[in-house]
């Protein structure tokens, strides 16, 4: 533990369980790190991961991301044109797949269309371990090659739980507003919610945390999120 982390650790107390617009306005002081750290939400559920280990889905945060994403659209020839005109910053059909088994990952989000899919298996290993496969579940298999370029571009996150019960997702940047921050927790906190496997006993959301990337976390109450997801 170095030292500015230390200094930034008091002004957090450790036994409390703050609102989310409270958690998100100490937020910016508690980070210490000189460039722009991103903002972490991490969500323990009290889920058996054996079995249900795929909840996963998407959500639109409505302040962005505040980051630029590189997406690849895998699709037929004849509709790489389109793709490249909605905004993705590389695509292909067959030439794309072999230039990705032959080592080439500098995108973040990978989109493909349906018939594309069979042949994308081959790519299994190689983007399964990077969690870039295309999944219809996280809206990256799609005929709507236009729309989901720009969803994806434009603030819309893929989150998957862990083999831990956790779930990880980046709400913004430190240098946010509250109210933004606060805009995207909860779009967050309700696309999780709602993916809450039927027949669930016990308590879904475990806990809630927020933290800068180099900073302390921050537990929030679960209960004052929910609330005002259902308000």
């Amino acid at each position: 533990m170095n030292k500015k982390y230390k200094e930034k650790l008091k002004l957090v107390d450790r036994e409390k369980l703050y609102s989310p617009a409270d958690a998100l306005a100490l937020l910016p002081k508690t980070a210490p790190a000189k460039f722009t750290e991103s903002v972490d939400l991490a969500i323990k559920l009290g889920v058996d991961t054996a079995k249900n280990p795929s909840i996963r889905g998407t959500v639109n945060l409505p302040a962005g991301s505040g980051k630029t994403k590189k997406v690849a659209v895998i699709t037929k020839a004849d509709r790489v044109h389109e793709a490249e005109e909605a905004g993705a910053a590389v695509a292909g059909a067959e030439d794309l797949i072999e230039k990705i088994k032959g080592g080439f990952l500098d995108f973040d989000v990978l989109i493909a269309t349906p018939d594309m899919m069979p042949v994308l298996g081959k790519l299994g290993k190689i983007l399964g371990t990077k969690g870039l496969m295309p999944n219809p579940k996280s809206g990256t298999v799609t005929d709507d090659v236009k729309k989901a370029v720009s969803e994806f571009k434009g603030g819309k996150v893929e989150f998957k739980m862990d083999k831990g019960g956790a779930v990880h997702v980046g709400i913004g940047k430190i240098n946010f507003s509250t109210a933004d921050l606060h805009k995207n927790l909860k779009s967050v906190v309700a696309a999780i919610n709602h993916a809450k496997p039927s027949g669930l006993k016990g308590i879904y959301m475990r806990s809630l945390t927020v933290s800068s990337t180099m900073g302390p976390g921050i537990k929030i109450d679960t209960y004052k999120a929910l609330e005002e997801v259902d308000k």
